[in-house]
C-alpha cells in the first residue's frame, strides 16, 4: 500500500543531527551532483533494509540515473533505464510531481504509482521529490528492497531527513550544473565561430578536443585538468579572429611579416579569453602557449621543456597531428603512419617524449576500438 508516513527518531536525535551535518559538509563541498549525492544514498542503504538507492534528475524527456549505491535490478530493462533514463511518463515520477512528501510504497505490485517497478524484481519501494527553490520538480531520492517489506516509522524518518534537507543541496548543484553547462556551450561556440570564418578547418576543434582529452586520460590526470583543456581546446585559437583575412587565408607560404602578424593570434587570444573571468589559468595557459615548443624555439614567449605548461604540451601534440592529417589547399592529408613518423621524429624537440608517448597510447587504443 501506499503510505505517507509521520516520523519518529530511527537515531538518536544528536546523532541524526551529526549526519546530516557531516552529510551536508560533504555536499557543500562536492564538485558535481554525483559526488554529492553518492555519499546520501550510501548512507540510505546502511541505515536501512533497503538493498539499493539512487538519484534521477530530469534531462530532457527522461529522467537520468545521475547516481546509485548499493544492489540494483538485474537484467535488460535496468541496463536500459540506466542507460537511457526512466521515461517521463514513469507512473512514478508523475506521482512525485504531485507530491510534497516523501512517498512509501511497501507493496509495489499493490499501487498504480508504482507500477514497471514489479518488473524489476522491486519489492518495496521510497520516493523523494527534489525541488528547487521556486517549486520546480527536478528528480528523486529513490530506494528499494527485493523482498516486500514494510518500511518502518525509523525507516520512513530517516529517509525524509535526509531526503528533504539535502534534497534543497541538490537542487543548488543542479543549478550550478545547468550555469556551467550554459558556459561550457558558450565557450564551445566561440571556438567553432572561428571555423566558419576558416573554411579548411572545419571540424578541427571538435577533433582536437576529442585527441587532447584522450591523451589526458591516458596520463591519468585529473578531472579538473580534463575541463581545464577541454576549455582551452576549444578557444585554442580564438585569437585568429583578429588576423586579416589576407593573411589567414593566404594559400601559400606567409612572408616574415605575414607572419610576425599570425604569431600575435595566441598572445591576443590569451587576452580575450581572459575576460571571460571564470576561465581557469590552465584553460588560459593552452590558449597561450599552444605554440611552444619542447627545445624552447617556440612562440610568444620561447618557454622549455617543463616551463610549458604541462595542458599546453599536451594539446600542441594533437593539433600538429590534426594539421598533418587534415587536407588543406598547400598539401595532401597524412596518412596516420606518416604523421605518428613525424610526431615521434620531433619527439624531444618540438614535443614532450612523454607526450607524444601518451598520445601514440591513446590513438592507438582509439583505432582498436574502431576495429
Amino acid at each position: 500500500m501506499l503510505t505517507l508516513v509521520q516520523a519518529e527518531p530511527v537515531l538518536e536525535t544528536r546523532d541524526r543531527a551529526a549526519l546530516v551535518v557531516e552529510l551536508t559538509q560533504l555536499a557543500l563541498a562536492a564538485p558535481d551532483v554525483p559526488s554529492a549525492v553518492t555519499p546520501i544514498l550510501e548512507t540510505l542503504t546502511r541505515h536501512t533494509q533497503a538493498a539499493g538507492a539512487a538519484y534521477f534528475q530530469v534531462s530532457g524527456e527522461v529522467y537520468a540515473a545521475r547516481a546509485a549505491s548499493g544492489e540494483m535490478p538485474a537484467g535488460p530493462a535496468m541496463e536500459a533505464i540506466l542507460a537511457h533514463g526512466l521515461p517521463a511518463d514513469t507512473p512514478l515520477m508523475g506521482a512525485l510531481r504531485e507530491s510534497k512528501c516523501p512517498l512509501f510504497f511497501d507493496d509495489t505490485a499493490a499501487h498504480p504509482a508504482a507500477a514497471g517497478f514489479p518488473d524489476l524484481g522491486v519489492k518495496s519501494l521510497a520516493a523523494a521529490p527534489v525541488r528547487d527553490r521556486q517549486g520546480r520538480f527536478l528528480g528523486a531520492f529513490l530506494m528499494h528492497t527485493f523482498k516486500r517489506s514494510p518500511w518502518t516509522r525509523q525507516e520512513a524518518d530517516l529517509f525524509a531527513t535526509v531526503a528533504g534537507v539535502l534534497a534543497s543541496l541538490a537542487a543548488r548543484l543542479v543549478a550550478e550544473e545547468e550555469a556551467l553547462h550554459a558556459r561550457e556551450n558558450a565557450i564551445h561556440a566561440l571556438g567553432l565561430a572561428l571555423e566558419y570564418r576558416d573554411d579548411d578547418t572545419k571540424g578541427h576543434t571538435n577533433r582536437v578536443t576529442a585527441l587532447a582529452l584522450q591523451t589526458a586520460k591516458e596520463m591519468n590526470l585529473s578531472d579538473a585538468d580534463l575541463k581545464a583543456l577541454r576549455w582551452g581546446a576549444y578557444l585554442h585559437d580564438i585569437g585568429k579572429i583578429a588576423i586579416p583575412d589576407a593573411i589567414l587565408h593566404k594559400p601559400g607560404k606567409l612572408g616574415e611579416d605575414e607572419w610576425r602578424v599570425m604569431k600575435t593570434h595566441t598572445s591576443v587570444g590569451h587576452a580575450f579569453a581572459d575576460r571571460l573571468r571564470f576561465l581557469p589559468r590552465a584553460a588560459l595557459d593552452v590558449v597561450h602557449h599552444h605554440h611552444e615548443r619542447w627545445d624552447g624555439r617556440g612562440y610568444p614567449a620561447g618557454l622549455a621543456g617543463e616551463a610549458v605548461p604541462l595542458l599546453a604540451r599536451i594539446f600542441s601534440v594533437v593539433d600538429v597531428y590534426d594539421a598533418l592529417t587534415s587536407e588543406r589547399p598547400y598539401k595532401r592529408a597524412w596518412s596516420h603512419g606518416e604523421a605518428m613518423a613525424e610526431l615521434h621524429r620531433s619527439a624531444g624537440t618540438q614535443f614532450d617524449p612523454a607526450v607524444v608517448a601518451a598520445f601514440a597510447r591513446a590513438v592507438s587504443e582509439r583505432q582498436d576500438e574502431a576495429a
